[in-house]
C-alpha cells in the first residue's frame, strides 16, 4: 500500500505540474473556448497534456477543472454538466497517472463574476457539487487555487473538507503579499489553517520573485506544509498571442529558493510548460524540507481592515496651480543642440510624494530636461500622475511627461481628464495602451480600452487643434507635446516600426523605447527609423544585481538582456552590482552617442540618485565631445 499524499508531503518535497489553460491555448484551442468542456469534447488533448507533465517529472498533476463550477458553466449554458465535466476531468488525470507513483489533485478555482448574484448557501453548494464530483472521479486531494478573496476561499474550503480528502488552499496575492482590502499573507494563512486546510500557500500572482517573498511570510507564521505555484512572470502581447518569456532555468532557480523558504509542494501556474517542470524536477530531486521556526497554526491574529493599511502621510496642500505659463518652450527644444534627457520616476503608492519631488529637484539640478511619470504601471494602483505632474511642474519648475493609458478611462473620461490636465499646466503626454487590468492585483478591476495608443494620439492631436472627438470646438486647444512608446526588443522589428510610423502620422513628436541593452539592436532600430525625423530616446535601465538582471529578462515583458550582460552581472550584489550596472549603462550611452536623440533614463526601484549620476555622465560627455563627436 503506497503512502498517502499527506504522508509524502510530510516527508519531503513534491513537484507539481504547470499551466493547463496556457498550454491548451498553445496547442491551438481558441482563447474564447471553454477549456474545461474539452474534458468531454476533446479528452485526448487533455490526456496528452497530463502525460507531458508526468513525463517531465511532475509528482502531482491537476485536473482540467479549474473553472468547472456552476457559476461559470451556467453562464455559457453548461450548468447541467458541472458534475459530468468534473468527474471526467478526474478520470482523465487518473488514466494518465495509471501505473505511476503520483497523485492527482482536483483543481477548483473561484466562481468569478457570477458569484455576485449568488447567496452564501448557493456559493457553498457550487463548491460542494464540484468537490463531490471530483472525489467521485477518484482524485487523491483537492487544490483550491487563484482565490483573491479570503471569504470565498474559506467557503470553498468548508465544502471541500466534506469529501474527507486532503485540501490545499492557495491564494493569489498582490504586491507586498496582501489581498485586495489589505489582508496580509501571514494572517490569511493562519485563518485557513484554523479552518482545516492541510496545506496553505500561494499561486499565480506577480511572478516567481514576488511569490517567493510571500512564501517566506507564510512560512514564518504557519506550521502547515506550504504550496507554491508561481506563474511565469508577466506576459507580453506579441502578434495576437500572450507570450511568457521566463526561462525554465530561471524558474528552476526560483523553485529552489521556494523550497529553501519552506515550500513543500512546488509547481507552476500561468505560462509554465512541461519544460519548466522538467528542469525544476531535476533540480528539486532529493530535496528535503527546510526547517523553519513557525508560529503555531492555532494562533490566529486579527485580519487588518483595508482602512488600517498604512499608505503614507497625506501631502500638505500647496498653492493652487497657476496654469501653463510657468515654463516656456518644450523639453524638445534641446534636440539638435544636446542629447534630450528624460528620467522616469514612480508615482507613490500612497499620498506622500516628497521623494518624487526631491528626485525631480536633484535631476533638474543635474541637467535633466523632463521627468516621466507612468500611470499605474503593471496595472497596480499609484497616485494619479496628472495631478502629480502638475505639482512637480509647479513646485520644481521642470517639464513632466505624463504617461496616459487607454486602460483606465472610457472615451468620455479620457477627454475630460485630458482637458483638465491642460488646465493644470501639463504640457507633455506619452500615449500608451497600458497593461491589462488582469495583470494587476485589484480584484474586480476591468480594462476599458475604448481607445488604443493610435487612436489616443489622434484624440490628443484633435484636442491640440481645439476640437474634441466629435469635432466640437473646445477653445484654443491643449497644446500638448505628444510622445509614443516603442519596443525594439522583438524578433519582428519591422512590425514595430510600421506601428511607430502610424503613431507619428497621428501626431507623435518624440519616441521613448523599452530599455535596450544590445547596441546592435539599438543600431538596427535607428537605421529602420531614420526617416521619421523625430527624436528617439532609447530606454536605459541600470541593473543593480545579477538577480535583478535575471528578473528583468525573465519576468518583465518587453525587456531582453543579452547573455553576455547577464554574465557580467551574475553573482554581483550591493555596491558591486550597482557599480557594474552603471558601467554597463555608461557603455551603452557612449556607444549610442549622437545617433540617439537623447536618453530615457529609468532608475531602478526609484533610486533617482543613480539617474543623477547618468545625467551628469551624459552632460560631461557632451561637453568634452561638443556633442557632434559624442
Amino acid at each position: 500500500m503506497r503512502e498517502s499524499f499527506l504522508e509524502r508531503i510530510a516527508a519531503g518535497v513534491l513537484v507539481g505540474d504547470g499551466a493547463i489553460g496556457t498550454m491548451l491555448y498553445a496547442k491551438g484551442v481558441a482563447p474564447e473556448a471553454n477549456f474545461e468542456h474539452l474534458n468531454l469534447v476533446r479528452p485526448e488533448l487533455v490526456l496528452e497534456l497530463h502525460r507531458e507533465y508526468l513525463d517531465a517529472g511532475a509528482q502531482v498533476i491537476e485536473t482540467n477543472t479549474f473553472g468547472a463550477n456552476c457559476a461559470k458553466l451556467s453562464a455559457i449554458g453548461l450548468g447541467a454538466k458541472v458534475a459530468e465535466i468534473n468527474r471526467k476531468g478526474a478520470l482523465l488525470a487518473k488514466s494518465a497517472a495509471a501505473g505511476r507513483d503520483v497523485f492527482v489533485a482536483g483543481s477548483i478555482g473561484p466562481l468569478g463574476r457570477g458569484k455576485a448574484e449568488l447567496s452564501a448557501e448557493q456559493i457553498a453548494e457550487c463548491f460542494r457539487v464540484q468537490s463531490s464530483a471530483l472525489a467521485e472521479g477518484g482524485v487523491d486531494l483537492l487544490i483550491l487555487e487563484t482565490f483573491s478573496e479570503l471569504d470565498e476561499l474559506l467557503a470553498a474550503l468548508a465544502a471541500a473538507k466534506e469529501t474527507g480528502l486532503p485540501v490545499v488552499a492557495n491564494l493569489a496575492f498582490g504586491e507586498g503579499g496582501r489581498l485586495p482590502g489589505g489582508t496580509r499573507a501571514e494572517d490569511a494563512a493562519q485563518r485557513l489553517a484554523a479552518a482545516g486546510a492541510d496545506l496553505v500557500g500561494a499561486n499565480c500572482g506577480a511572478g516567481p520573485l514576488e511569490l517567493l517573498a510571500t512564501v517566506k511570510r507564510i512560512a514564518a507564521a504557519c506550521s502547515l506544509p506550504i504550496a507554491a505555484y508561481p506563474n511565469s512572470g508577466f506576459p507580453e502581447y506579441l502578434e495576437g498571442r500572450y507570450i511568457y518569456r521566463t526561462t525554465p532555468e530561471y524558474f528552476a532557480d526560483r523553485a529552489e529558493e521556494l523550497v529553501e523558504a519552506g515550500a513543500s509542494l512546488v509547481g507552476g501556474c500561468c505560462g509554465t510548460t512541461p519544460e519548466h517542470i522538467r528542469v525544476m524536477a531535476e533540480r528539486l530531486q532529493g530535496s528535503t524540507l527546510s526547517p523553519k521556526e513557525r508560529v503555531p497554526a492555532g494562533l490566529v491574529s486579527a485580519v487588518p481592515r483595508s482602512e488600517d493599511v498604512a499608505v503614507g502621510e497625506a501631502l500638505t496642500p500647496g498653492p493652487s496651480p497657476t496654469g501653463r505659463g510657468e515654463l516656456s518652450g518644450s523639453f524638445l527644444d534641446a534636440w539638435g543642440v544636446e542629447p534630450v534627457i528624460t528620467v522616469e520616476l514612480d508615482p507613490p503608492k500612497g499620498l506622500d510624494c516628497e521623494r518624487v519631488l526631491a528626485g525631480s529637484r536633484a535631476l533638474k539640478a543635474a541637467g535633466a530636461h523632463a521627468i516621466n511619470l507612468a500611470e499605474n504601471p503593471l496595472a497596480r494602483v499609484r497616485m494619479g500622475n496628472l495631478a502629480l505632474a502638475a505639482t512637480i511642474r509647479r513646485e520644481v519648475g521642470i517639464e513632466v511627461i505624463a504617461h496616459v493609458t487607454c486602460r483606465d478611462r472610457n472615451l468620455i473620461g479620457m477627454q475630460s481628464d485630458l482637458m483638465g490636465a491642460s488646465l493644470l499646466g501639463v504640457t507633455s503626454i506619452l500615449a500608451v495602451t497600458g497593461d491589462p487590468a488582469s495583470l494587476g492585483d485589484e480584484a474586480g478591476a476591468s480594462s476599458v480600452f475604448d481607445l488604443n495608443s493610435f487612436t489616443l494620439l489622434k484624440l490628443l492631436s484633435d484636442l491640440n487643434r481645439g476640437v474634441n472627438a466629435l469635432g466640437n470646438p473646445i477653445g484654443a486647444g491643449t497644446g500638448f507635446t505628444l510622445g509614443a512608446a516603442f519596443n525594439p526588443n522583438t524578433q519582428r522589428m519591422d512590425v514595430q516600426v510600421g506601428r511607430l510610423e502610424k503613431k507619428v502620422a497621428n501626431g507623435a513628436r518624440f519616441v521613448q523605447t523599452q530599455p535596450i541593452y544590445d547596441i546592435a539592436r539599438f543600431e538596427e532600430m535607428m537605421e529602420r527609423t531614420a526617416g521619421l525625423s523625430i527624436p528617439i530616446l532609447p530606454g536605459v535601465l541600470p541593473l543593480v544585481s545579477g538577480r535583478n538582471a535575471e528578473f528583468l529578462h525573465n519576468e518583465v515583458p518587453g525587456i531582453v538582456i543579452p547573455e553576455e550582460i547577464r554574465k557580467r552581472m551574475a553573482g554581483k550584489t550591493g555596491e558591486d552590482g550597482v557599480a557594474e550596472g552603471l558601467a554597463i549603462a555608461r557603455e551603452f550611452i557612449e556607444a549610442a552617442g549622437a545617433r540617439a536623440g537623447g536618453f530615457y533614463l529609468i532608475p531602478p526601484f526609484g533610486k533617482y540618485e543613480i539617474a543623477v549620476e547618468l545625467v551628469r555622465f551624459i552632460k560631461e560627455k557632451t561637453r568634452k565631445a561638443a556633442f557632434n563627436l559624442f
